[in-house]
């Protein structure tokens, strides 16, 4: 029987400890919930041990097979260019497969919600609040039209409005979509950070809520999170068919 393929956790890597701390402790719940799997962390930038130092020792090791899963939330520049440009320079003798970034996926949107009910508040006050759909940002068109479109799906789930907002590279900022929904007259204002560790660019997204009611903690190891993994892990490992792969 061909064994599973090694699952390739690609992080971006922080100056920030918690970063890595949180990516640690992701792994370590994905490693939980799929006993048997083996599972890597390799980081881009950074923190150690890089991509590339992971691959040259699976190779080492004899692994052939490798599913390569970017921790990112939306398709932008991370996913388009640099992991694949870092997986073409692995050794020739690894087979690997990049995997589909996370997002969106309705186990995400759980994970946001249940953060704001971890925060304080409550399912009965989903229609008079207004949310803050706050992402790290981007320079890429499709990664900022997959955030518009969570929050407009997320709107119709009962909360009163839903907003995006990005801390870097586009608008709006957090605390203008904050005042935004004050305006429109919500009782109540909440942000949601729809980033999955600690950081820069998160500690930017908590600054601008400070007008808020209530700010969500970053999804983290979420058991959720770990959810996704696996099922984007599993998506990608689907052998494509001989007539086809020849």
């Amino acid at each position: 029987m061909t064994s599973r393929p090694v699952l390739l956790v690609i992080a971006h890597g922080s100056r920030d400890p918690r970063h890595a701390a949180t990516v640690h402790a992701l792994v370590r719940r994905v490693r939980a919930r799929r006993p048997g799997l083996r599972v890597e962390t390799g980081f881009l930038d950074f923190n150690i041990p890089s991509v590339p130092g992971v691959l040259e020792s699976l190779a080492a090791e004899g692994v052939r097979d490798v599913v390569a899963l970017p921790l990112l939330l939306t398709r932008a520049f991370h996913a388009k260019a640099d992991i694949p440009a870092v997986l073409r320079e692995a050794p020739a003798r690894l087979r690997i497969r990049q995997a589909e970034v996370l997002g969106p996926s309705p186990l995400l949107t759980a994970t946001l919600e249940r953060r704001l009910y971890e925060a304080g508040l409550t399912p009965a006050d989903k229609s008079s609040t207004g949310v803050v759909l706050a992402s790290a940002g981007s320079t890429d068109p499709e990664a900022i039209a997959v955030i518009a479109e969570i929050a407009r799906e997320w709107r119709h789930t009962g909360w009163c409005a839903v907003r995006p907002a990005f801390a870097s590279a586009s608008l709006p900022r957090t605390e203008d979509a904050v005042r935004e929904l004050r305006a429109l007259g919500c009782a109540r204002v909440a942000v949601a950070p729809y980033v999955l560790a600690p950081g820069f660019l998160p500690d930017r997204i908590a600054r601008g809520a400070a007008e808020a009611d209530v700010l969500g903690d970053v999804l983290g190891p979420a058991p959720e999170v770990a959810r996704v993994l696996l099922e984007r892990y599993d998506e990608a490992r689907v052998p494509v068919p001989a007539a086809l792969g020849a």
